[in-house]
């Protein structure tokens, strides 16, 4: 700021005293000037990210009261603070037919409860999950909890245990522990709140805390609508027929085992069927006058932008999509060469469930360049309406693309009790009963895979669920619990058993991939 000093003072020697008011006006305006000009706008400099959640300075009442009805609570932080998902993130337990009400304000929650819905010597706990963050960076605070009893002392048992899928046999999270009265029946879940909750941790362990010495019937959930009732469709449900009781350490460890139940679609409303197909690509406009057919399009499930580029799978048939549904094809208008010459083979069919689909099956060669001939009318639709001609050139991979696993089994697993199950996502690899203690698979795509064995009670070769009301658990599944990674031109071996580590892949030697190639 040292310069506008010296250009005030240069400018009080031009204007120095005695001067007229003129003048003194003129100076007074040409300062302001000046002092305006320097008086820019800038950005703040802005410090590091804030990226600690809120801290607790009080609790009123006080936390951990005996003897005492509490009716509001009263939480401070350290900064100001917003609630998030108060419904779902914000449990009093043992439940109340009228949940807790929460609100926040400035630095400040506040927690009101019907005091008139308490028990006598019953031990209360609120725990506020992820509810409470910062305004700004939404740093959540976490662990925090409210522990008050209407009694002389606190009730500290405790149930714990461990969820998982019954599909996968890996841990199942997002569940929520329920506990009713030993003294409800079954159905209690279908129709009423529990007593008690508790959360499952990623790991798929839980631990409810603070019951008293009785016996509950314990349900995992995956509550689709936060109600805390089971109400079927795609929730998923666990249940153990024996009865818990908390703080029994001699008791066997609790373990439950979600499932989706088989839906009963006989009671759903019927839906229309017109069984005549109208002709959907011809028709009348409102005037009575036929309208232009609409053409018959169709694409081919194939790359054909680089024929040098090996991409048709040769572990998949080819697909023909329409654009409508297709009634007839004509196998003679439809010729598959390779390298230009050899008339392939191949089998063609509509398919059942996607009526506007033609599939295409051949004894696919690899690493060879095809050329799919469509001639005219090769299809037709209800009304009559003919395809247009077409070709296709696209390029096969080769075996050198895909991978190779070879599974080790133990011999107790030779059984067609047992099913050995191996998916790529959803899709299904590998599904067959344990007849090996080897068991070789080729031509796989390279990625991640996903293994289990399951326990076919009824040897009817799938995994079957269960029935909550008809107290059938869903059969066991054996998982193998790490994915396996397969690369292009690999060959996986792996040993069931292992299961602490990722099972790496080994490239076989040109010799055992010939040998592999011949067979």
């Amino acid at each position: 700021m040292s310069f506008i000093r010296v250009g005030i003072c240069r400018l009080y020697a031009i204007f120095e005293p005695p001067m007229s008011r003129h003048s003194r006006l003129l100076f007074v305006l040409l300062l302001f000037c000046i002092c305006a000009g320097c008086a820019s706008v800038a950005n703040l400099e802005g410090g590091k990210k804030d990226t600690q959640p809120p801290k607790l300075v009080s609790i009123t009442p006080a936390d951990s009261q005996l003897n005492t009805r509490v009716n509001e609570i009263v939480i401070r932080f350290d900064e100001f603070i917003a609630l998030n998902d108060v419904a779902k993130e914000i449990q009093i337990s043992p439940l109340l037919s009228i949940p807790p009400t929460v609100t926040s304000l400035n630095k400040k929650v506040t927690v009101k409860i019907p005091d008139s819905l308490l028990q006598e010597n019953t031990t209360y706990r609120i725990t506020f999950g992820a509810s409470v963050k910062d305004i700004h960076e939404d740093n959540k605070i976490s662990g925090l909890t409210y522990i008050f009893s209407t009694g002389n002392y606190f009730d500290s048992l405790e149930v714990r245990g461990k969820v998982i899928s019954a599909r996968t046999g890996l841990p199942d999270t997002g569940v929520v522990i329920l506990l009713y009265n030993a003294s409800v029946d079954d159905s209690a879940i279908i129709r009423s709140r529990p007593l008690y909750i508790g959360r499952v941790e990623a790991n798929g362990s839980f631990a409810v805390k603070g019951l008293p010495a009785k016996q509950f019937r314990i349900y995992g959930l995956k509550d689709g609508n936060d109600n805390l009732i089971y109400d079927g469709g795609q929730e998923k449900i666990a249940f153990q027929e024996e009865l818990v009781k908390a703080g029994d350490t001699f008791a066997a460890t609790i373990l439950l085992r979600t499932f989706e139940e088989i839906q009963d679609t006989s009671m759903t409303d019927s839906v229309f069927v017109d069984t005549k197909r109208a002709k959907t690509s011809m028709g009348k406009n409102r005037d009575g006058k036929e309208e232009k057919a609409e053409e018959l399009a169709y694409t081919v499930a194939v790359d054909t932008s680089n024929v040098s580029k090996r991409s048709k799978e040769i572990i998949k048939p080819l697909e023909i999509s329409f654009n409508r549904p297709i009634t007839e094809f004509n196998a003679a208008k439809i010729t598959m060469t390779v390298d230009s010459t050899t008339v392939m083979p191949f089998t063609g069919y509509i398919d059942s469930v996607r009526d506007n689909v033609l599939v295409l099956t051949s004894a696919w060669k690899e690493d060879a360049v095809y050329t799919l001939r469509l001639l005219k009318g090769f299809a037709k639709d209800s009304a009559g309406i003919e395809t247009m001609p077409s070709k296709y050139i696209f390029h096969t991979k080769r075996d050198d693309d895909y991978s190779k696993m070879k599974v080790n089994l133990p011999g107790k697993y030779m059984s067609n009790k047992y099913v050995l199950l191996i998916k790529m996502d959803k899709d299904t690899i590998y599904n067959k009963p344990v007849s090996d203690t080897t068991i070789s698979i080729k031509l796989l795509q390279p990625g991640s895979y996903n293994m289990r064995i399951i326990v076919d009670e009824n040897e009817n070769g799938m995994w079957d669920t269960g029935d909550l009301l008809l107290k059938k658990q869903p059969e066991l599944v054996i998982p193998y619990a790490q994915p396996i990674t397969l690369k292009a031109a690999w060959e996986n071996v792996i040993d069931f058993e292992i299961t602490d580590k990722p099972q790496m892949g080994r490239k076989p030697s040109p010799d055992k991939r010939d040998r592999d190639t011949r067979k």
